[in-house]
């Protein structure tokens, strides 16, 4: 006999219980935002989250291309627009570039990849490759590591002007426009999830999807950490 689903409120409490493995307490990040790295640690963390960065619109671009749901697809499409940029807004990717060149690199080594280790190529490849082959619910559930991002943009708006002066402030923009848009965002995914996520099972499967995108962000701080070292 199956197991009674979890409330919806039981559910959403289960999915925020996951924080707990975000990798806001990973070493490495605990480095960055503690003020312990140094600037060839902070300029690889950067080179490298910018693979991710350019790869979010084409995980998102996946989720449309599987969802026949029209409504979902009129709300998704924002987050494409917020990355890609549209009309006098440059988008996300271009707040990226901003960010890197503030820490001391330049546009067109970023944009290269020379610097992306393989760790953080895998993982990043990896869920791309889950947006386009999972049921489109199941991609959406895989975004909602959403829940936990303002608090690890607060903490780099909080601490990096403190502890990296020499980082110029306006290349901190991306997580000043992040805290108010991954609200946004999560609000809409975590209403799908807990819609769509009915029984105990699908509520398990929820958990495990989830679980899977905390892991590709945890993977790629560790790759981070191996190329680059942890300060203590």
């Amino acid at each position: 006999m199956s197991e009674a689903p979890w409330t919806r409120a039981e559910f959403e409490q289960q999915l925020r219980d996951r924080g707990r493995a975000y990798h806001i307490h990973h070493p490495f990040n605990v480095m960055l935002n503690g003020g312990k790295a140094s600037r060839e640690q902070i300029r690889g963390w950067v080179a490298n989250r910018f693979y991710y960065q350019i790869n979010i619109p084409i995980k998102d671009a996946a989720i449309l291309a599987n969802c026949e749901d029209r409504m979902v697809r009129r709300n998704w499409v924002q987050r494409i627009l917020d990355h890609d940029g549209y009309g006098e807004d440059a988008g996300g990717i271009d707040s990226w570039l901003r960010l890197a060149e503030a820490v001391g690199l330049t546009r067109a080594q970023v944009e290269s990849l020379g610097d992306v280790v393989p760790g953080v190529r895998f993982a990043v490849d990896a869920y791309v490759n889950f947006a386009r082959r999972a049921p489109w619910p199941e991609a959406v559930c895989a975004s909602l590591t959403e829940l936990f991002a303002p608090e690890i943009h607060q903490q780099r708006l909080a601490s990096w002007p403190q502890h990296y002066p020499w980082i110029e402030p306006a290349g901190l923009k991306y997580f000043q426009s992040r805290v108010s848009l991954a609200r946004r965002d999560v609000e809409f995914g975590l209403a799908l999830t807990l819609d769509r996520f009915r029984s105990r099972a699908a509520q398990e499967r929820a958990l495990e999807v989830l679980q899977f995108k905390l892991d590709v962000l945890w993977q790629m701080n560790d790759a981070m950490a191996q190329a680059y070292g942890v300060s203590q």
